[in-house]
Formats: structure tokens, sequence, C-alpha cells
């Protein structure tokens, strides 16, 4: 399911709510490319971490976690930065998963 989210220059966004396949196939990299820079490095700086203890199935576990987060993280972010849903439909889905409230 995807929400259409525009800031006040006009500009608009399409965004994957939900499980997030490519971070699950392709760990930091989805970040990157779409230029969240701070979430690709904190990403790839945990499963460098947890995954050097652990042999690397640490590395695969917070790929798993980051997959079912990291969508839910990057709206918010692009929220904070002044994009809002562009429709009725958008914003009754980022309500209905609790991303932005019934009041905003």
């Amino acid at each position: 399911m995807k929400v259409v989210l525009k800031n006040p220059g006009g500009l608009t966004k399409e965004v994957k709510v939900g499980f997030s396949w490519t971070t699950f196939f392709f760990g930091f990299l989805p970040a990157l490319f779409r230029g969240d820079l701070k979430w690709a490095i904190i990403m790839l700086i945990i499963e460098a971490v947890i995954g050097s203890f652990t042999l690397g199935v640490g590395a695969v576990v917070t790929g798993i976690v980051f997959s079912f987060v990291y969508n839910k993280i990057y709206i918010k972010e692009l929220i904070e930065k002044g994009y809002t849903p562009a429709d009725g439909r958008s914003r009754a889905i980022l309500e209905s998963r609790q991303i932005l409230s019934r009041a905003a």
C-alpha cells in the first residue's frame, strides 16, 4: 500500500507503508538511494557491529527488524520536514497505521 505525500513547494513523493521488502533484501541500500543518509548510516553501523559479534547472524536479524520499521521511520521524517498527505486516502491510511494523528 502506498501513500502520496507533498511538501509546501508542490513536490510529491509516493511512499510505501508497511513492510519494506527492499530493506529486507538489500539492507541499508534503499535508505541510501532515497537520500536518507542518517538512517542508512545507522543501519549500516548497527548491522556491522551486531553482525561482527554473532558471525553475521545478528546482521540478518537486525535487517529483518528494520524491514518492519523503516518505512514508518522514513514517512515520519518526511512529515517532520514539512510533507503532508496529498489526499484524503493517504491521510486515512497514515491515521489507521498510527503514523499520523487524527488531530494533525
